[in-house]
């Protein structure tokens, strides 16, 4: 199959964005600043989305739950997420953006609260159930205001620094959760992320200007979206990837302690390994991946199934599954971005309807995922929900083989 790079602008300048300096020439220094404070707003969301994956064992243990049961705490905020993301761009009508991001903002700093204070797992779930409405919120809104924010050429720009805080919140967020539960207890991990929710609030309401809406959100801009049969491939695409990464990663942790010869030590360092892995692929690789997304994406893919089916046999190594681990860092690093740009290539005509189809699908991929592998975990192992995660990323390999160039460009076709 002949498939000619891609072609788009706005794709080439977000893959160079994620390599560039802050302060541009023609950027204005207080949008860049507000950019930044959502930038930080994405880091809280992203590494308390993320939090339980490496503390699963001691908040089962705490709360007096299985590991499967506990992966609920990843499930439910992605279900209500995807709910929570058209509803609220629904709702919003033409509220100012500004509100409803301080909002959400505030929505984050009492989930965590509520998390920190739980004193069973059923008040643990109702205190991630705020996170799933601030988060589907968060990234609709976020995405869709990012270009009003700066000047018109550099709304890319501003797209990938505010997705710079999904990267440094896998490098940093879930790793330094970790250490905290290790030194003091699962507890005061999302004692910090309040914190780190607290900061964000605060950045926004000092740095972030009045941001009024293009346009209030019909249901008729989501069905037109999806009518189109390369939308709804999009999002196979998007479902597949993302449920394959989480239906084993959610359980990461307990299968390192567990089922490797790995000493307990030793998980907080090789989390903190793929996070960094993941950091370099997307901002060393990025603009190469987007110039040839199709056959990036479809590399990536790849290498995450590969590394999630070959774990359960490399167990008895120690090197073997650092490796593993590491090569599913790589690969998993470049693929939010890719596949963001992916859906924004679908719809240039209705960015903030693609950008709420997008984070709706992510989250839903992300409950089912989750909750997917927490049954195998609870009724199979914690092994097979490695392979699982193999399993769901080969369809997701075969949707992308239905785009057939066929001497168009992939702009072109995801925009049929």
């Amino acid at each position: 199959m002949d498939t000619p790079q891609v072609t788009s602008s706005s794709a080439q300048e977000l893959g160079d964005a994620s390599v560039s300096q802050l302060h541009s020439p023609g950027g204005n220094r207080s949008s860049w600043f507000a950019v930044s404070s959502v930038a930080v707003g994405s880091f809280a969301f992203v590494a308390t989305e993320y939090m339980p994956v490496g503390l699963l064992p001691q908040i089962a243990a705490d709360l007096h739950v299985t590991s499967g049961t506990a992966g609920l705490m990843v499930t439910t905020p992605g279900v209500i997420a995807a709910i929570a993301a058209p509803a609220i761009l629904l709702a919003a009508g033409r509220i100012n953006r500004r509100a409803i991001l301080l909002l959400l903002a505030l929505l984050l700093l009492a989930s965590n609260v509520v998390a920190a204070t739980a004193p069973n797992f059923a008040v643990m779930l109702a205190g991630r159930a705020f996170l799933g409405v601030g988060l589907g919120g968060f990234w609709t809104v976020a995405l869709g205001a990012s270009g009003q924010l700066v000047r018109e050429r550099h709304a890319a720009r501003a797209s990938a620094i505010i997705f710079m805080g999904i990267t440094l919140a896998t490098v940093i967020g879930v790793p330094l959760g970790t250490l905290i539960a290790e030194l003091t207890s699962w507890r005061m991990s999302f004692f910090a992320t309040a914190g780190l929710a607290a900061v964000a609030l605060g950045a926004q309401a000092l740095l972030l200007p009045a941001i009024p809406p293009r346009a209030a959100m019909k249901l008729s801009d989501f069905r037109a979206m999806l009518s189109r049969s390369s939308v709804r491939r999009s999002l196979l695409l998007v479902l597949f990837l993302f449920g394959a990464h989480f239906a084993a990663y959610t359980y990461i942790a307990p299968f390192l302690e567990r089922d490797t010869s790995l000493p307990t030590a030793s998980i907080t360092p090789i989390l903190f390994g793929f996070g960094v892995v993941g950091f370099v692929a997307n901002f060393g690789f990025s603009a190469m991946v987007i110039r040839h997304l199709k056959e990036s994406l479809f590399g990536l893919g790849v290498l995450i199934m590969l590394a999630m089916f070959t774990l359960p046999l490399l167990q008895a190594s120690r090197i073997g599954v650092i490796a593993a681990v590491m090569v599913w860092g790589v690969a998993y690093g470049a693929i939010p971005l890719c596949l963001s740009v992916w859906m924004q290539m679908t719809s240039p005509d209705h960015p903030e309807a693609g950008s709420s189809l997008f984070v709706s699908t992510v989250q839903v991929a992300i409950a089912l995922g989750s909750l997917g592998g927490g049954v195998i975990v609870d009724h199979i192992g914690i092994a097979a929900t490695m392979r699982t995660g193999a399993y769901l990323a080969l369809p997701g390999l075969v949707v992308m083989l239905t785009f057939q160039l066929n001497g168009a460009t992939l702009k072109e076709l995801l925009q049929r």
